[in-house]
């Protein structure tokens, strides 16, 4: 039931307005996933840091339509700093991840690093850090 809850937080960051940078001249960071399995929905991206992780909403949320089974998409001026991306295929573009009635996800979803976890999200497997140029980063579904 943990995990249940725990997910289901990791989520609530693709329902909600992402936050706006106010920093000066940030990093660029490109993120792709490849073989999405279909091309129906979006692809759903939010970017934390260690205090937002999993708490309260992204400080940036972005989200793209699915061409040639593939997504691409561009967090800007990302100050200096650790964070992690969260990612879900909303097949059925209702803004949500759908779950099973035994609480396991009906949708596909990654994070950066693509740790293999069978558990809840975690920041510190997913984690990495920006420093001074830009990034590109591939997440697997």
């Amino acid at each position: 039931m943990k995990n249940l809850i725990l997910i289901a937080v990791f989520l609530t960051g693709f329902f909600t307005t992402a936050q706006t940078n106010n920093s000066e001249e940030g990093i660029t960071i490109t993120v792709t996933v490849n073989k999405i399995k279909n091309n129906d929905g979006k692809v759903l991206f939010a970017l934390y840091t260690e205090n937002t992780f999993m708490k309260t909403k992204p400080i940036q949320a972005t989200g793209s339509t699915i061409e040639n089974n593939k997504v691409k998409v561009t967090f800007t001026n990302v100050p200096k700093g650790e964070y992690a991306i969260t990612c879900v295929h909303d097949e059925n573009d209702n803004g949500r991840m759908d779950f099973e009635d035994n609480g396991m996800p009906k949708e596909d979803y990654g994070m950066s690093n693509n740790p293999m976890s069978y558990g809840p999200p975690e920041f510190g497997s997913s984690k990495f850090t920006v420093k001074d140029k830009d990034l590109t980063l591939n997440i697997v579904l």
